[in-house]
Parts: C-alpha cells; structure tokens; sequence
C-alpha cells in the first residue's frame, strides 16, 4: 500500500524528430515569442495547492484506506488493532492475561500485563516520549525488527496511532518498572504530556481506553457488546496461553442479548474446541475430527488446525497471527491442497480408483475448518488485513498438515473409507449438475423426466400430494385403482430394495430402484436435499402384512434416514397399515390389523351364532381395489403411522448400523440383547 500523501504533476513536451531520410534542416536563431495562456485552466493549479498532512491527519481526511470505511464494520475493527497488540505481546510470551471492559459511557477499554509501552524519550524526537510517537505518528512501532516480536499481527505500524485519530477521546496508562505513567489525546492530539503517576506494584503492562469520535463513525455509533464479546472469545480459542477477562456495563445489554456481563475465556484445546463448539449437535461423517499443531521449527511458522465434514455448507475461518482473514489466502490454498492431495494419495494406497474425480471444491464443500498461523513478517492485501498474500505461508501450512492428515487416515481406516466415499459422493454430485447443466443448454425446454412405472397424480402442487410405494406390480396394479388420480400417486419397486446401510456408494448409484424413487421423489439426497423441490406432501410406504413386507419397509425407511434424513424430519415419511384378516359374520365384515388384533374382534365384535368366517391376506396384490381403498388408502378411513427420529442422534445410528449394516455380529448381539423382549413372533 501506498501510504505518501504527496502530490506529483510533471509535464513532458517532447521535441518532434525529422523523419529518417529527410534533410537536415537549416539552423535558426530561436525566435522569442510568448507563450500561449493555456486553455485547460491549469494557470489555476500552483505549488500553492500542493497540501501537506501532517500527523494522523490523513486518517481523519480518508479513515477507509486504514480501517475499510466508517460502518458499524469499521467502527469493530478499533478494537481488533487494540487487542491484536495486546495478543502479540501474549504471543511472545510476555503477557498471561487480557481485560476486555465495554463501560455504560460508550469507553471501551483493554488491559494486559505484558511489557508496556516504552515511555524512555524517542532517540530521534528527543523530546518526545516513545509512547507519544507510537500514537501520534503513522508507521511507528516495534514490529518492523523481528528482534522484538518474532510473530505478530500488526506490521504497518498504523493501528494504535489510527485509533487514536479515530477517537475523540483516549488514554494509555503504562505501568512498567513499578512506575505508573499516563497521557491522554484529542482526535490524535495529545492534551499534554506524559505524565508520571508515582510507583506502583503487582502491576504492568499496557492500559488503553478509548471512545470512537462521532465525527467520523456518526451519531449514534457505539460498540455492540455481543460483537465485542465474540471477538474477545476469537482471540482466546486461537491462542491458547492467554486468559481473555470479559466485562460489561449489564445497562448495555438488551433483553434478547444473551451475552453476559463478565466472562473469562481461557481454552487450553485452541481450535479444536472452538469448532466443536460452533458445530454444536450437528451431524458429522467421522467420529473424531482432524484436529492439530505443528510447533515453529528451524524458523519456520507454526500451525494450528482443525476440521471435520458435515451435512451443512462448508467454511473455513482462517488466521495469521490472530489476524482474522476473512478473504482467505495462501494459507488457506495449502490447507485445501493438503486435505485434497492426501485423500487421494490414501485412495490409491487402499485401491479405490473413482477418488481420482475429487478436487479440493469436492473436499471443502461440506468442510467445517480452522486454520491458524504464525509466521514472521506476513504480507496482507490491504490495512484491514483480510486477505493473507505471504508465498511462504502455503508451503508452511500444506507441509504441516499433509504429514499429519496421511498419519490420520492411516491409523483410522474405516473413518478414512468413511470420509472417501462422503467425498466421492460429493464429486458424483457435482459433475451430475454440470452434466445437468449442459443437458439443460442443449434443450431449452426440457420436460421433468418420471420413472416409467410412476402413477402420478393430476396436481402439480405438493400441498396435499401422496405417492404409496407399495411392493411389486400386481399390489401397484390394486393401488393404482383404488387411489384418488387427483391426489395420490403410485410407484411400484420390485421386490426388496438394496440394503444400502451395507452397500457400497457405486452400487447404490448403479440401483435402478433406488434411482426410480428419488427421481419420483424430487429433492435430492443427502447435504443436496432440497424441502421446495419435494413433489409430495407424504411419502407412505405400503406393503404387506406380513414378515417379509415388514422386511421391505425396513429396508425403505433404512434408506430414507441414510439419505434423506431431512424428509424423515420435516415430517413426510408415514407407514400405511394394511389388514392381514377379514373377519365376516353374516352381513358384518371387520377388518384385522394383526394376530393380536383379529383376537380382539373375535372375542367383542363377533358374538353371534352365524358361522365367522375369517380370511387372511396374502398380499396387497390379493386384495380387491375397493378393499385396499376402503382400509388402507382412503383418508377418511386409514390408520398411517408417522416415521421419526429419536432426540438421540447417535443412540439411532447405532441400531440402524446395528441391524442394517455389514457386520453380521453386530446383528446377532442386538439380536441376544433383546431376545427377551420379543413377542408374537410369525415363524
């Protein structure tokens, strides 16, 4: 960045050369004669408008090229400057603890008990203190000779001095070799000069509290304290040797803000715990994320990290020297190359050929990331530091954490198959879009596409819409006549369905089936699940009374929590329940739900002397249209069952996986765990 203030105009009238085989022409006298007044009004424009800012004039005159502008963002990020340099001097191992105070006045104030400012007179402004200097002066500071601060985050020298001209109002207490010192500015201006307090003890370090200057930020601008305190928490989780202690004014705080008035932040776990706690309950594909640190070697930098992939969008919060970059940078190239280069190389090594498709788009796309980085000197795009521009920065990052991430695939290998095949589906997914896309170009209007043996319904609206997965074409032929063709649709499968708790991603991309049902269905699968696109307000699924529809049903709602969790959630996915008797008397019929049920009927309703005589389905197939549609398909008359999911995530994983999956032992154990319970067994 260019920080001169300086105005240059220089005017170049080049004298016309001869063409090349011309003569020389003939000498002349030069004649005098007056210029011409020029006609661009440029006789206005003189040295005496050449204007000169002096201190931190410039700041007040263009506080965006320091701070990004004059918003409530802008306004923020006076207090980043203050505390990054309380969080170097934590860094450099000087200071155990920051205070953080927002007062009922508007003051916002931090405190640390590291070096303090020098306060000895500057050598080349002898009578001037070097703490005057550093917050009067533009690019003053001690962070330009690496022999100070081996690290830090403020490395133009601007931001306590910019603060101070963006305030109108502030003042630094130093207490440093037990004496205690203090001097207080005005938009930039000192009010006097350093003053010497008297001895103090059992303190030191730095004290600065300031109030941002109306003039420049606006009326009623003031710090918001929940973004104050998040900012303070930040710090805190990215450095784990510092204490971070949190006050505010309670009058500050409204009632919808649950931030509190004091807090202490100290997280010894750095990064890993942040993400654990920004993701809170949410699902994730592996049980332990990748998380880790790799120490400053040989001069080099030193990282911190830690990710895990999940069902949402993904992100990367990324820093360098506790300097948040939101835009990202070349750390955060070598983080994405790492993870990429090292799922590959771990896909190779075990012989799964289709990961060769995977980018680093596919990797981060469900990623939820932290990267943390020091290194001595960093080159940031700009005085806000949002985009980190330092060439060493990825070769330091994709060092330290491809090392570890191989060592971490290697020693957990079915996590490891877990997150490839979550990263092939992923890559599956996106070149499906494109192909989509350019299907889509080539055809300007391109009609939805059905499954062949879909029965749809005549409304396009999903409010109100149901579509039966029922079993086999003689039970969709019944369902087909007995549904209402306004709002009930059909879609026949064949036989049982893949067990896709056990299949592998290719096959169940292969299964025509599968594929049948959520083309039916609209939405989309997994992290791409879409509620809007969703064709039907209920999914039921229907099938026979008996063992093996109950089989059937398991492998449907299997497949459903496995891929579409979101439908089960949103409260789509219902069970029909079909008759396994009829029970008739006469000119009274009844229908039985099961063994249990038939008794009970058998026993209340059916007390006559007529002969009872009672009929067992076969099938769905084997009922007649109206029957199906009088017990099992007509609103006003049929029992659903609706499909949830317990409030213990992990607890219905485990059975799912327990009684789904491919290890056979597993099953028999869940199997012996519960024998006991079992009751009414059809064998």
């Amino acid at each position: 960045m260019d920080d001169s203030n300086d105005l240059f105009a220089t005017l170049d009238k080049g004298t016309p050369r001869p063409a090349p085989d011309a003569a020389p022409a003939p000498r002349k006298a030069p004649a005098e004669r007056p210029l011409a007044p020029p006609k661009d009004g440029s006789e206005a424009y003189s040295a005496a408008d050449i204007e000169v800012l002096e201190g931190l004039e410039p700041v007040r005159r263009r506080p965006g090229m320091y701070i990004g502008g004059t918003d409530e963002k802008a306004l923020h990020h006076l207090f980043a400057e203050v505390i990054d340099n309380s969080m170097d001097e934590a860094v450099a191992g000087h200071a155990t603890f920051i205070e953080v105070e927002l007062g009922a006045d508007g003051y916002l104030t931090v405190t640390d008990n590291g070096r303090g400012i020098p306060v000895d007179p500057h050598p080349k402004f002898k009578t001037k203190s070097a703490l005057e200097v550093i917050m009067t002066t533009l690019h003053a500071g001690g962070k330009f000779d690496s022999k100070v601060y081996e690290t830090s985050g403020g490395l133009h020298g601007v931001g306590v001095s910019v603060v101070n001209a963006l305030s109108d109002s502030l003042e630094v207490e130093v207490a440093r070799g037990r004496q205690l010192y203090r001097q207080r500015f005005a938009r930039g201006k000192p009010l006097g000069p350093l003053e010497k307090l008297g001895e103090v003890h059992n303190r030191r370090g730095t004290r600065v509290r300031f109030h941002p200057d109306a003039d420049i930020f606006g009326k009623g601008a003031h710090f918001e304290p929940a973004r104050i305190y998040r900012m303070a928490r930040s710090k805190a989780y990215l450095f784990g040797g510092v204490e971070i202690r949190w006050s505010c004014a309670p009058e500050l705080i409204t009632g919808k803000d649950q931030t509190p008035d004091k807090a202490v932040f100290h997280f010894p776990g750095g990064l890993k715990d942040y993400l654990t706690a920004s993701l809170g309950s949410e699902f994730q594909v592996t049980r332990e994320m990748f998380a880790g640190k790799s120490e400053r070697q040989g001069g080099h930098g030193s990282v911190e990290w830690a990710v895990t992939w999940y069902g949402g969008d993904g992100f990367v919060n990324s820093y360098c020297n506790t300097i948040p970059t939101a835009e990202g940078g070349t750390h955060e190239a070598g983080f994405r190359g790492a993870l990429m280069r090292g799922l590959r190389a771990h896909a190779e090594l075990i012989g799964n050929k289709r990961a060769s498709i995977i980018t680093s788009e596919d990797v981060m796309v469900s990623a939820a990331g932290m990267l943390s980085v020091f290194i001595r000197e960093p080159e940031f795009v700009g005085q806000t530091k949002d985009r980190l521009a330092t060439v060493e920065a990825q070769k330091i990052v994709d060092a330290a954490v491809r090392d570890s991430f191989d060592h971490w695939l290697a020693d957990n290998p079915q996590e490891a198959t877990k997150l490839l095949d979550w990263v092939i589906a992923r890559a599956d997914e996106r070149v499906r879009r494109r192909q989509e896309k350019e299907v889509s170009r080539k055809s300007a209007v391109r009609k939805l596409r059905l499954p062949g043996k879909l029965a749809d319904c005549s409304q396009n609206a999903a409010a109100g819409a149901e579509i039966f997965i029922v079993e086999g074409d003689s039970a969709g032929g019944s369902a087909k006549q007995a549904r209402d063709r306004q709002l009930q649709a059909v879609l026949p499968l064949r036989g049982k369905i893949l067990n896709v708790a056990s299949a592998g991603h290719e096959k169940l991309t292969g299964n025509q089936q599968i594929a049948d049902l959520i083309q039916a269905l609209g939405c989309g699968t997994r992290s791409k699940y879409r509620e809007d696109d969703l064709r039907y307000e209920r999914v039921i699924i229907m099938t026979d009374a008996d063992v093996d529809g109950a089989h059937i049903a398991s492998l449907l709602i299997t497949f459903f929590y496995q891929e579409m969790p979101e439908l089960i959630r949103g409260g789509h996915l219902f069970m029909a329940v079909p008759p396994l008797y009829r029970i008739s008397q006469g000119g009274k019929v009844a229908y039985a739900r099961d063994d249990a049920h038939k008794d009970e009927l058998l026993a209340n309703e059916f007390t006559g002397r007529a002969k009872i005589e009672v009929s067992r389905f076969k099938g769905l197939g084997e009922m007649m249209a109206a029957q199906l549609k009088e017990t099992t398909m007509d609103p006003r008359k049929r029992t659903l069952l609706r499909v949830d999911v317990l409030d213990d995530p992990e607890a219905t994983t485990s059975t799912v996986s327990a009684l789904m999956g491919t290890k056979p032992e597993a099953r028999f154990r869940f199997i012996q765990e519960r024998a006991e319970f079992a009751r009414d067994l059809d064998i």
